[in-house]
């Protein structure tokens, strides 16, 4: 039932072949302020927690400077840390673990839900729809009728062969819309897209920020992933990763949701004072255990 049913569009990942995973994660994220930042603020959303088809063996979060760290969860569950310091001119944030995933068929269970799941409708800046894209979501309701779960596989294949995956057109603020329109970007937009036709179409629908090991091998990536999940009546949340064309599997590793990628970044803040600011990020991901290639 539900994502199972979907694993004929799995994109050359053998689902039934590896039903559960032991994956290695390092993501670090260096800015450098030029002349030195007077302050700065960022909220880290680099944990994950633990789920039904997820559990956090090891996990430790680590920054370059002696920096004030307070931890909390946020309004959504994440698990957030919020880092304070004065006068830097170059900071280094760095998380490494080990998670444990099950393949769920796409499906998820065993989350703390604070909201209802009628929230995740609400429209945002960056996943409000153009009369072209809610178009597009209506057609393929309609097609579907009744079955959500059949419009929602509908609308993943569909944003999949719209879009190409570019990393040059599109940036953190670029919105569904304008992503939509260029028919290119990275899987930050393919999420937003995904999100605002089912929330256009009357589908409760979320941001999730995580990590996916590659099934081309390639462990070294100079970012993290990001996916949508949606709410099906009598079925709960499932996930769906319209970049790739699949529903979530234990290659993936859920880090926190949001509304949109703002309410679910990995690192965001802001600085006070300084002049130029450049930002870098990389990402490993790799099955424990296993000989891999960057």
């Amino acid at each position: 039932f539900g994502c199972q049913n979907h694993a004929i569009y799995a994109c050359k990942i053998e689902r039934h072949a590896r039903n559960a995973m032991r994956l290695k994660i390092a993501h670090t994220t260096t800015y450098r302020y030029e002349p030195p930042a007077s302050g700065v603020i960022q909220i880290l959303r680099m944990t994950p927690g633990g789920h039904d088809g997820q559990y956090v063996a090891n996990w430790q979060i680590d920054v370059s400077t002696d920096s004030r760290l307070d931890v909390h969860e946020d309004a959504f569950g994440n698990i957030t840390h919020v880092l304070t310091h004065g006068t830097i001119s170059d900071l280094t944030i760095s998380v490494e673990g080990l998670v444990e995933t099950h393949d769920t068929g796409g499906m998820l269970r065993g989350t703390d839900e604070r909201f209802p799941p009628s929230l995740f409708l609400r429209a945002t800046p960056l996943t409000s729809v153009t009369a072209a894209m809610a178009a597009f979501a209506n057609d393929l309701r309609v097609e579907a009728g009744g079955d959500t779960l059949g419009f929602l596989h509908a609308l993943l294949l569909q944003i999949n062969d719209h879009m190409t995956f570019d990393t040059d057109p599109t940036h953190a603020g670029t919105s569904a819309a304008e992503a939509f329109a260029l028919q290119r970007g990275v899987c930050q937009d393919y999420a937003h897209i995904f999100i605002a036709c089912a929330r256009s179409a009357g589908v409760p629908a979320r941001y999730v920020s995580g990590h996916l090991m590659r099934s081309d091998g390639m462990v070294a990536q100079n970012a993290g992933h990001a996916w949508a999940e949606a709410h099906v009546e009598g079925l709960g949340w499932v996930g769906f990763d319209a970049a790739n064309g699949i529903c979530t599997t234990e290659a993936h590793v859920r880090v926190a949701i949001g509304l949109d990628y703002l309410t679910a970044a990995p690192v965001r803040g802001t600085r006070y004072g300084g002049g130029k600011e450049t930002l870098e990020v990389a990402v490993h991901v790799d099955q424990a255990g296993r000989q891999s290639q960057s």
